[in-house]
């Protein structure tokens, strides 16, 4: 079952995004390289198709270089799209981008380009911001939806930003991108239990990097489940109920903010390959879900006329 988080200033900002769409020249989009295409918004996909659109895959301190490279060969093949990989924790990339910018969308003479910065929440938007910009303008933080409203920002450089609050779309359909969104912070919180995601978490290490567990736990022999590392991990840190046994939420917690901290290391998520065979299931499951709709309508129907005929 999927995570969902649509709060109503999502919607009023994904309506002002329509409004505002046909005198942008250009879209940045910002990803997490971690989970590149789970937080590619697919709703802003389908409003920017005729746009040019640079797609920048933040956080590549916190995801495998290897895997990164994989998604920007992977979106470069679609029309209209350029990518960079981006640390804007550590380094300034605005010379960069705004390089691709004025390649992808020459300045008029008189007129400023309008770049519409988008993403989903906690992904960096406003650090980007802040730093093309050269100074403070939006706030930061490892919360997501910090930013509420659309705001221009004038580079001074013939380029002026349009900045948008971080969205999800309302319904999010494949499972495990639900889970990986809200692993790494994009939904808040309050959505999701710490325990489900620490669930979640162990169980795609143990499967992935198995060796980044061992060697931030000390653990010789890796356990078959992921309730058997979480026991562990508790006992090391002293997450400990009355009698011994493990509190799971505390530990749950732990381990969940160490992930999103990058203490086991830096982590790719998904490949082209697993995103591809994931949504074959998501469209199986779409396929099943429109049959028994259509059989629930029509038993509803023939009952319907059951009941007309026997009140003739």
């Amino acid at each position: 079952m999927s995570i969902q988080w649509y709060p109503g200033h999502m919607r009023k900002a994904s309506n002002e995004m329509v409004e505002a769409l046909p005198l942008v020249n250009v879209v940045v989009e910002v990803l997490d390289a971690r989970i590149p295409f789970s937080s590619s918004n697919p709703f802003i996909q389908s409003l920017t198709t005729e746009k040019p659109h640079i797609k920048l895959l933040n956080k590549t301190d916190l995801g495998d270089p290897a895997i990164t490279k994989q998604w920007q060969n992977y979106f470069e093949q679609q029309a209209n799209t350029k990518t960079l990989a981006l640390d804007l924790k550590n380094h300034d990339p605005s010379k960069q981008i705004i390089d691709l910018i004025n390649k992808l969308s020459p300045q008029k003479e008189g007129r400023n380009t309008l770049v519409m910065v988008t993403g989903i929440p906690n992904v960096g938007k406003s650090s980007l911001i802040n730093c093309l910009a050269g100074k403070h303008i939006t706030k930061t933080g490892d919360e997501p939806a910090i930013t509420k409203g659309q705001q221009k920002i004038n580079l001074r450089n013939g380029i002026m930003l349009l900045d948008t609050p971080g969205i999800l779309w309302p319904k999010i359909e494949n499972p495990e991108g639900s889970y990986r969104l809200a692993t790494t912070g994009a939904i808040k919180d309050t959505a999701v239990s710490y325990e489900d995601l620490a669930f979640f978490a162990a169980e795609f290490l143990l499967k992935k990097y198995p060796q980044r567990l061992t060697e931030r736990f000390n653990i010789d022999q890796l356990p078959q489940t992921e309730i058997e590392l979480l026991e562990i991990i508790g006992g090391q840190r002293g997450c400990l109920r009355a009698g011994g046994r493990v509190d799971l939420e505390r530990v749950s917690t732990i381990f969940v903010n160490e992930l999103r901290a990058g203490l086991f290391g830096p982590l790719g998520f998904e490949t082209p390959e697993v995103i591809e065979a994931e949504m074959k299931q998501v469209a199986i499951m779409k396929a099943e879900k429109e049959v028994r709709e259509k059989l629930r309508l029509e038993k509803a129907a023939a009952r319907r006329r059951k009941a007309k005929s026997n009140r003739k």
